[in-house]
């Protein structure tokens, strides 16, 4: 069997070496590197059957932007662990294609006594993947869980006086006041999505992990076929209640077509371009911009921009750890930042493939403004940097910077990011690891000797970055708000005016306001907006636009 394996690998190099030959430079040379990359692939290949091309039209190959190193989607805004979430488990409600959010597992719901009371009614019929019915009182565990993790979350349950199942299929909010936001809390594709999950599971702390993945999705999670930083496989869901209604972004039927889902974890973009070009796998979520001229030239292989309002590089900063808990260090940075320098790395100079000149909203929709952008768009000054540094009281110290080795895009920004911060004289610690582990260091709070961190980079879907309700990155509730946790009264208290805003003009003004101060107190710094492509095989239809989600996938 070992020799059955070995030369399916035999037969993949052969092919990547051909391109070579042709004069494609595709792949690196057979070096050390290739081989323990070969040796990695093996090692894959003989821990389960391999998979082949055409060995079976209901399979699906699919090689995601980084390893799946965190399964629950409550712990963390990664989203490879969105997009598992959103295959596992299902939501209240969804949101279609023009962003309408709209029923998804429940069939409705009813507003009474102005505003203050909502009662929701599911779906009949709702099994959980163990054959368990879902349950009203599972929604309203599942969602005060995530309401403590989740920025609009944590808003919505603070104007909530009560949350209850009135009986197995409907739960109901009393309100302290009116919220007209609650559908689109619980139906925001924005991490952490407000997944729905067995009582059982729901109970646990939202800052230690679920103990299995059970859901009500399209897709069962195979945790016997796991294997981590290479492997993880799903199973369609048989027992899903679709709706009616045509599947909408993440609305409507979610009708799985592929009976099996196998995400091929290829963290070498060469090795993955290989892969896709020869029919080894079928979809590559986020390859490099590198190589898109490459799949271009490929007549059976698509590329699309699904997300078309982009990824925004961010800057995150810790805000509770020396060197960068000093707002006016922070704000040193801004005068020699340039977010070309941050796109260019990342998506090379073709037209079209990154914008700068971003803001704290993404470019384009109602809440994005040119309020205090001078901060970012006057002329670029190292020596005025240096200068803000010195006279920030910087004493010195090292900065944990954070580098994920296995994401190309975001290592890039790191580096970029690196060289910035030591040009400016802050003395930067570079520290290299998988983006698992970036996910697992950022979580924690304490000083860099004693393993934390000081600042990461990362890019957030412009869906995101709306308005300040979904942008959680913008939150400055402390302990409360996200990784960094940034602290700022006076923009938690433009964000409840936004949410409390009569109309949108009303909101605009107060997002300007909002982008003022974000420009004072740097919860994280903006580094521009990429249109990431995705590549497919042409005979894979039903791609859908947005995120890689897998309903509605099928072979042509």
């Amino acid at each position: 069997m070992q020799a059955l394996y070995t030369k399916g690998f035999t037969s993949f190099v052969k092919k990547a070496l051909d391109l070579i030959t042709a004069g494609i430079r595709l792949i690196m040379p057979l070096t050390r590197r290739m081989a323990l990359a070969g040796s990695a692939f093996v090692a894959t290949s003989l821990s389960a059957p391999r998979i082949g091309r055409g060995q079976n039209h209901s399979r699906l190959r699919f090689v995601p932007q980084s390893d799946l190193s965190v399964l629950d989607p409550v712990l963390t805004g990664a989203y490879v662990t969105r997009n598992h979430g959103m295959m596992v488990f299902d939501t209240l409600y969804g949101m279609d294609a023009a962003y309408r959010i709209r029923p998804q597992m429940v069939a409705g719901h009813s507003v009474e006594d102005d505003g203050h009371t909502w009662l929701l009614t599911l779906r009949p019929n709702l099994t959980w993947h163990d054959g368990e019915p879902v349950l009203a009182r599972d929604c309203v565990a599942s969602i005060q869980r995530w309401g403590i993790r989740d920025s609009l979350g944590q808003t919505l349950l603070a104007a909530t006086a009560e949350l209850t199942a009135v009986n197995d299929r409907q739960l109901r909010f009393r309100l302290r006041h009116p919220f007209p936001l609650l559908p689109y809390a619980l139906g925001k594709p924005g991490t952490p999505v407000c997944f729905m999950m067995p009582e059982r599971l729901a109970a646990t702390d939202p800052y230690k992990p679920v103990a299995e993945m059970v859901g009500s999705g399209p897709f069962r999670f195979n945790p016997g076929e796991r294997v981590v930083g290479a492997r993880v496989v799903y199973d369609r869901n048989p027992a899903y209640v679709a709706r009616e209604e045509p599947s909408s972004f993440t609305a409507g039927s979610k009708q799985a077509f592929m009976d099996r889902v196998e995400w091929q974890v290829l963290p070498d973009p060469s090795t993955a371009a290989a892969a896709l070009m020869a029919g080894e796998v079928d979809w590559w979520e986020a390859p490099g911009f590198d190589l898109l001229p490459l799949l271009a030239r490929n007549p059976d292989i698509r590329l699309d921009v699904p997300d078309k309002t982009g990824f925004i590089g961010t800057m995150r900063m810790n805000h509770l750890q020396p060197p960068f808990d000093n707002p006016a260090l922070r704000r040193a940075v801004l005068p020699a930042l340039r977010q070309a320098d941050f796109m260019t790395a990342v998506a090379g100079e073709a037209p079209g493939s990154w914008h700068d000149g971003v803001g704290f909203f993404c470019p384009g929709t109602p809440m994005a403004s040119d309020a205090g952008m001078d901060a970012l768009r006057a002329p670029r000054d190292v020596e005025k940097a240096r200068r803000a540094v010195a006279a920030s009281g910087y004493a010195g110290q090292p900065a944990a910077l954070l580098a994920p080795s296995d994401f190309p895009n975001l290592k890039a920004l790191a580096d970029i990011g690196a060289d910035l911060l030591t040009r400016i004289g802050i003395k930067v610690d570079y520290q290299a690891m998988d983006w698992g582990s970036v996910l697992q260091r950022v979580a924690k709070t304490e000083p860099v000797e004693q393993g934390g961190w000081s600042v990461f980079h990362t890019f957030w879907s412009g869906l995101d970055q709306l308005n300040p309700a979904v942008n959680s990155s913008l939150r400055a509730n402390g302990a409360q708000a996200g990784r960094g946790w940034p602290s700022s009264e006076a923009l938690e208290r433009l964000r409840d005016r936004w949410i409390a805003a009569p109309d949108e003009a009303t909101q605009g003004r107060i997002a300007e306001q909002i982008q003022r101060q974000a420009f004072e107190d740097l919860p994280y710094i903006p580094l521009g907006q990429m249109m990431q492509r995705t590549a497919y095989r042409r005979d894979i239809v039903g791609v859908p636009s947005g995120f890689a989600a897998f309903w509605g996938v099928k072979r042509g």
